[in-house]
This record gives C-alpha cells, sequence and structure tokens, in this order.
C-alpha cells in the first residue's frame, strides 16, 4: 500500500503541482493509500452557492440537477462547481482505515462521520443519486469518498438528527467566527439573517453583543423578516435586496442614527452583494464575508473606491472547536433546534 501526502497531492491529475482544492481534476479511485480513510457516503450537502447556481442552471429539474452533479463529479474527480468555485461536505460511514492512521486517530470502521473540509477538495464517486432534496441543498446517493490524513471530520452525534448535524455542520464556521467577531455593545448586521447560516449567526451576536448592542437581520423576502422579528434575536429586520448597495446603506443607517454598523456577517448565496456590505460598514469596523458567492477582487476594490477603512476577513469555514460549538447551540436552544428540524429532518 503506497504512502500519499498529507495534503492529498498525490490525488491531484490536473494540473500538476497544485494541491487539491484548486486543482481541476483529482483521480477518485477508491484504493486508499496508507494514510487516507475511505467512507461509504450516504449523504451531500451542496454548499448554498453552488446549488443555486445548479437549480438555476437546470430550471430546478430534479433529473437535471442530478446529472448537472454527476457530471460534475465524474469530469473533475470530486463535487468542485466549476461556476462557483465552492463545493460542500458529506456524512458517511467510515469503510477502511489506512494502517499508517492506526492509533493516531479517534475512529474506527463503522463510525459514522460528517467531513468538515470541502468537497472541492474530496475524491468522491457517486454510484447513484437517490433523493434530492431541494429545499434542504442536500442529496442523497450511494458512492464512496476520500478523507485525507490531514482531513478534518466530526462524529456524528447521538442525540441530533443526522440530516440536522449535516445541515449545521456545513456551515458551523460561521456562528463560530461571529462568536470571535462581536463584542458587548455592538450593532450587527447580517445579511442573509433568514438562512441556514444566518439564522445561528443572529442568535449568537445576539448573545454576544448583549441588551446594549443591536442586530439587525437583512433578507429580501418578507418572510424571513417575519420569521427573525418572531424568533426576537433581532432588533430590526430590514426586507432589503443587498445586492441594491446604497438602498441597504440607507436602510442601515435609518435604524442605526446614522452610525451603520461596527460588524457585518454576509451569508448570501448570491453575487454582487459585497458593496451592501462594504457601505452598510462604519469607518474601521469588520466584515466577515461568510459567503461563498463573494468576490474577494470586488470587495477589496470596491471598499478602495469608496474611501473605506473596513476590515475584511474571508470566510473561513473552519475554526477551532466550530463542530462542537454549533451543534451545542442546537442544545442550548430549544427555539433554534425546533426550527431546524422543521426546516431539515
Amino acid at each position: 500500500m503506497k504512502h500519499g501526502s498529507p495534503y492529498g497531492t498525490h490525488r491531484v491529475l490536473e494540473p500538476l503541482g497544485v494541491l487539491p482544492q484548486p486543482a481541476w481534476k483529482l483521480d477518485n479511485t477508491m484504493a486508499i493509500y496508507d494514510n487516507e480513510i475511505l467512507i461509504d457516503v450516504s449523504a451531500l450537502n451542496i454548499d448554498s452557492a453552488s446549488f443555486t447556481q445548479i437549480k438555476s442552471a437546470t430550471g430546478s429539474d430534479e433529473a437535471a440537477v442530478a446529472a448537472m452533479v454527476k457530471d460534475i463529479v465524474a469530469r473533475r474527480g470530486k463535487h468542485h462547481n466549476p461556476v462557483t468555485g465552492s463545493g460542500g461536505m458529506l456524512i458517511g460511514t467510515v469503510a477502511q482505515i489506512g494502517p499508517a492512521l492506526l492509533g493516531k486517530i479517534d475512529l474506527k470502521v463503522g463510525d459514522r462521520i460528517a467531513t468538515l473540509v470541502s468537497l472541492s477538495l474530496t475524491p468522491l464517486r457517486i454510484d447513484e443519486i437517490t433523493k434530492i432534496h431541494m429545499d434542504k441543498d442536500q442529496i442523497e446517493i450511494k458512492g464512496r469518498a476520500i478523507l485525507f490524513e490531514t482531513g478534518l471530520y466530526a462524529k456524528l452525534p447521538a442525540d441530533i438528527d443526522k440530516k440536522l448535524a449535516l445541515a449545521i455542520l456545513d456551515v458551523a464556521g460561521a456562528p463560530a467566527q461571529t462568536a470571535r467577531l462581536v463584542k458587548e455593545g455592538d450593532t450587527v448586521v447580517v445579511i442573509g439573517g433568514g438562512g441556514k447560516s444566518g439564522t445561528l449567526c443572529v442568535y449568537e451576536a445576539k448573545k454576544r453583543a448583549g441588551a446594549g448592542g443591536c442586530v439587525i437581520g437583512v433578507s429580501p423576502f418578507a418572510k424571513d423578516c417575519q420569521r427573525m422579528l418572531d424568533l426576537g434575536w433581532v432588533d430590526h429586520a430590514l426586507q432589503v435586496d443587498a445586492t441594491d448597495a446604497l438602498a441597504l446603506m440607507d436602510a442601515v443607517s435609518k435604524v442605526t442614527g446614522g452610525k451603520l454598523a461596527d460588524v457585518v456577517i454576509n451569508c448570501v448565496n448570491i453575487q454582487n452583494t459585497e458593496m451592501g456590505s462594504i457601505l452598510a460598514t462604519k469607518q474601521h469596523g469588520k466584515i466577515y464575508f461568510f459567503s461563498m458567492a463573494t468576490s474577494f477582487t470586488a470587495a477589496a476594490l470596491g471598499a478602495e473606491g469608496v474611501g473605506k477603512d473596513v476590515e475584511m476577513i474571508v470566510g473561513n469555514g473552519y475554526a477551532t472547536g466550530h463542530a462542537e460549538f454549533a451543534l451545542n447551540l442546537l442544545r442550548e436552544s430549544a427555539k433554534l433546534r425546533a426550527l431546524f428540524e422543521q426546516l431539515y429532518v
């Protein structure tokens, strides 16, 4: 049995010399190297920006969605959307552990896990798509995947449904980073506050900002705004299209008395919301771009163009302990858990 790079570079077919994530194509043969883990995959959680693009391109026809997902994996050896550049994550059962890893990791054959690294760098083979959940960004499959030696994972908890855990773990980095960024008394804007990651961020922001802070949720949809208000974790719910940068700035300015936001968290799954985020942020404020639809070129040059000195943070999906952190939010809030069980179970 061969020994592979801990970073998976031995799986890169095209172009040679790069890491698996930026690579165009990976070797997805399922004979493992001695430092890899083989997973029997049961479900994929497709990144929201990616799934939105796929549905748009196929007219939300299930057969066409299935065909496009299978085609991406067949061509690239991984689920790496060539339009959005994003992937998602998976859940499955450990089928085999390379001998070089035995005793070094807390896994055994038969353990149910969720990968905490992107599908855009994970060798994947889809044998069959058994069901597509169009409203949940989830696809049930029969297939296999490879986790590299450095690949992050979480054992699926016994007290949380696997579909719910899949949905939460896919965005676990967002609330964990929110906890780092938001301080007591801050004014926080969550763009996409009615969505999956946005709801977790709104909840965590309210905890961190406290009674002296202000949390503002943004969505273009009336039902999302009403739900944010009903849940009670926002002080204001703004029904604004975040692609209209001036409209968003004006709306945030109105409810903050012109002060704008200390922290803006962008969780949307569509393009062209960079300038809205920037204009809604006060000078020397912070923006966390969790959205994989973000153009960081547009953000950097756009901030320069409007004279905004703001700290812009790349939406790294990983933060130390983020998996358990996100799952614990469901354990501590019955209201949050009930909402997500309604949406994802």
